[in-house]
């Protein structure tokens, strides 16, 4: 509840659920029953998984109950409607954790965006396994852990990783241009929590050197994908995905400078999306609103 000369919180609200008659309604009707203020809304239902997708933005200008209380409410109707929900206030940014080997073009991009305001979260360290990015990272007054792998180090160095997510609070891992396979152990400690970008336009040209391959197909438009990580190599979700049209005279080092943009556009919209909560997964989809 708001009080005398206080600004609303706003609070955003997404959920997916077995779609059914009346949801929209029983939704709706729990948020008016609190004085929840409704100021955006977007949902989805989808005919072939039998699923409907919802997101809702409100904030407590005129709610008759606290924040406590309305909670409750909610996981009881989230338990009878079988919701799988995320409600978060707007003081709550995401924090992220960002991870690096060598190219610095989308960590570059992430860091400007979120000092600017234009990223949703709070960046709160940088990862890598090699030094190049050091620099960067504490320009922005980042700390940044040098965690170097190998196959004989790759469980304790992921372990590393888990435990500065931990301490750091962090909520979401991002892989821009972190030039290791995660594990099958860590893509499922991540689930839905870990974006990555892939230097080519999936399902095509998967694992490494997309751009040797694709050059080597006479491609007419180089792409790139940003997705959540799991344990098949390149297949995750995807979020968001940039092209740009080429020609044969480009060659794979243009091709590699030229696609330098659209792995940055891409995985900062994918980052941007997931921390605005509009990304819900759908099996081996996602669903934006």
């Amino acid at each position: 509840m708001t009080q005398p000369d206080e600004s609303p919180t706003s609070y955003t609200l997404s959920f997916r659920c077995p779609d059914r008659l009346g949801v929209v309604a029983r939704y709706s009707g729990l948020l008016y029953e609190c004085g929840a203020y409704i100021t955006e809304v977007s949902n989805y239902s989808d005919p072939v998984s039998d699923k409907f997708f919802l997101r809702c933005v409100f904030d407590d200008r005129v709610m008759t109950v606290s924040m406590d209380d309305f909670r409750q409410r909610w996981e009881a109707l989230a338990v009878e409607l079988e919701l799988e929900y995320t409600l978060r206030s707007a003081n709550q940014r995401p924090r992220l954790v960002l991870a690096v080997s060598r190219y610095a073009h989308c960590l570059s991009a992430l860091l400007t965006r979120w000092r600017s305001g234009a990223l949703p979260a709070e960046v709160v360290a940088v990862i890598s396994n090699h030094q190049d990015c050091r620099e960067l990272s504490e320009f922005y007054d980042l700390p940044y852990f040098h965690l170097p792998v190998s196959a004989d180090n790759k469980r304790a160095q992921e372990r590393e990783i888990l435990t500065i997510m931990q301490e750091q609070e962090a909520d979401t891992l991002v892989l821009a241009r972190y030039m290791q396979i995660l594990s099958d152990d860590m893509c499922a400690q991540l689930s839905g929590r870990a974006i990555n970008i892939h230097h080519s336009f999936l399902p095509g040209f998967k694992g490494a050197k997309p751009y040797h391959q694709a050059y080597e197909r006479g491609v007419k438009v180089i792409g790139a994908t940003a997705h959540y990580v799991t344990r098949d190599l390149d297949e995750g979700p995807i979020i968001s995905q940039e092209v740009r049209p080429i020609d044969h005279e480009i060659s794979v080092e243009q091709m590699v400078h030229l696609g330098h943009d659209i792995e940055a556009t891409a995985l900062c919209q994918a980052v941007r999306l997931h921390c605005e909560q509009r990304v819900i997964l759908n099996g081996q989809r996602t669903v934006i609103l």
